[in-house]
């Protein structure tokens, strides 16, 4: 199966999928893109702009998993606001959203983190995580009482690492859902 992974990350989401698919990343970060390569050696990694790929290249694959940037539309924003960073949340994340429902034909799931706004389409929810796929997860849908919630940061190298990970979606959740979108017998309990 022909799988591609866009803003791939260190490759949380991918980690429990198994070595027998062709898996493609895209990851502009190139030390991230380079972390990734050693977890995963057996993949094509891209160092390219994800958003971009996905356009060009979205009719290749069986399955599409996207976990575009999420800064501005966490719900740190509000503490960010407070503070003198006034920005508008990138939309691209519903760019992509839209364009692979009307045009992708494969399953795919598109991953952020919760939002300082009520989302624009609902999502499915896990823990900070908001997920829009074209076929069921077996999550609850979002409420509007369940906006997430933030906490503090540390600085420096360490905090660089703690986010690399702290961004990253459970492996077993990462499972769970790649096995709702082929409709396999779920093992993980979610």
């Amino acid at each position: 199966m022909k799988i591609l992974n866009l803003y791939a990350g260190i490759g949380g989401n991918r980690k429990l999928w198994g070595n027998e698919h062709d898996v493609t990343a895209v990851e502009r970060d190139v030390k991230i893109a380079q972390i990734y390569a050693e977890f995963f050696p057996d993949d094509l990694v891209i160092v390219d702009d994800a958003h971009q790929y996905l356009l060009e290249h979205y009719k290749e694959f069986d399955f599409i998993w996207s976990s575009p940037p999420c800064p501005s539309h966490s719900v740190t924003n509000n503490f960010l606001n407070a503070q003198g960073v006034i920005r508008y949340p990138d939309m691209k994340l519903y760019e992509e959203i839209i364009f692979l429902r009307r045009f992708c034909r494969v399953p795919f799931c598109v991953e952020n983190v919760k939002s300082y706004y009520y989302p624009l389409i609902r999502p499915y929810v896990s823990g900070r995580h908001y997920f829009w796929a074209n076929f069921r997860i077996p999550l609850e849908k979002d409420s509007k009482k369940d906006i997430g919630r933030f906490g503090k940061t540390r600085a420096g190298r360490k905090e660089e690492k703690n986010k690399l990970k702290r961004n990253c979606v459970n492996s077993k959740l990462g499972l769970a859902i790649f096995k709702a979108a082929f409709k396999q017998k779920q093992e993980v309990l979610i």
